[in-house]
């Protein structure tokens, strides 16, 4: 019997664009996401090459930046002490906290926090100071579960949780993470941090406090944004 060759997957356009090993995790980046643009490749540096550079290939990702930044010149919020003011947005939730993650290459140096909406204050940064090695996806997972460890450690279920992550949704569905972050030395504190994570979730999940998907089309980048794309 033939066996089946693995193939690789190039997203250009979706949740967080880059080149994933299985059709799972590909997935993940483009469901339901408006304008994804993918496709499959027989290599892993096929893949890559085509990531990096045909300039036909990033057109697309050019027209969307040039959509977004007409998207936020209508929107035009006033930034009051550095932080965006939402208060004329009436669909917004004040009272909630963001969450975000950020992660240079795929994987790579990654970072993530919360921060109030109402105000933009920072709740936690993890990895500003400490080295982590993963990808943007299990950033924000991570920070979800962190806040939502520290919000039912203070006994608050009715804060609400805003991100802006398709797969920290169907990670919380899943009641676990699902990655492909190879073990070794560089990786071992973020996996340890994802071992830990998922342990909670399975102690004390589901989430109780709500979770909101933060609409970013509509309302411009996540207040716990990076502000790296």
């Amino acid at each position: 019997m033939a066996v089946k060759k693995n193939k690789y997957y190039t997203v250009w356009i979706g949740v967080e664009p880059g080149v994933y090993d299985s059709w799972t995790d590909c997935q993940l980046q483009i469901k339901g996401y408006p304008g994804a643009r993918y496709k499959s490749f027989p290599t892993r540096e096929e893949a890559v090459e085509a990531y990096r550079g045909n300039p036909s290939d990033q057109l697309d990702i050019m027209r969307s930046i040039l959509r977004e930044a007409d998207r936020r010149r209508r929107l035009s919020l006033p930034v009051i002490d550095g932080h965006t003011d939402y208060t004329s947005v009436p669909d917004i939730r004040l009272d909630a906290i963001a969450v975000d993650g950020a992660c240079s290459g795929n994987p790579g140096r990654m970072e993530y926090r919360a921060v109030r909406v109402a105000d933009g204050a920072e709740i936690f940064h993890v990895g500003a100071k400490t080295p982590l090695i993963g990808t943007n996806n299990i950033a924000e997972y991570l920070a979800m579960i962190h806040l939502a460890a520290l919000l039912e450690k203070a006994g608050d279920t009715t804060t609400p949780i805003y991100t802006d992550s398709r797969n920290t949704f169907a990670w919380l569905r899943r009641g676990c993470s699902r990655t492909s972050l190879q073990p070794g030395v560089d990786t071992q504190p973020t996996l340890e941090l994802l071992r830990r994570a998922d342990l909670w979730l399975k102690e004390h999940g589901p989430v109780r406090n709500p979770i909101l998907k933060w609409k970013t089309e509509e309302w411009g980048e996540i207040p716990a944004d990076f502000g790296r794309k």
